[in-house]
């Protein structure tokens, strides 16, 4: 991974830097839907204590993430917000 951007360096206080950030991405192998659920739960937990939570957010809607938890929010729940802007 390349150095970040002065405007991602919000990305060094991320409280899903580390060995947790695997929660955050579906696995490459098949995922049942209660597992995603449970996955998904365990990365908002995270996601809610940290201190760069809004910045993660704008970022991921910015770009148009469309994988993973960002923001405390999933790629669904995401969509939905820009259709509401």
């Amino acid at each position: 991974m390349g150095a970040l951007r002065t405007e991602n360096a919000w990305q060094l206080k991320a409280a899903c830097r580390g060995p947790q950030a695997i929660v955050f991405f579906p696995p490459s192998q098949f995922e049942r839907k209660d597992e995603k659920i449970e996955r998904e739960m365990r990365a908002k937990r995270i996601c809610a204590q940290c201190s760069v939570r809004q910045a993660c957010l704008e970022y991921a809607i910015e770009i148009r993430e469309q994988h993973g938890i960002w923001g405390g929010l999933n790629e669904n729940e995401r969509k939905s917000l820009l259709a509401v802007n």
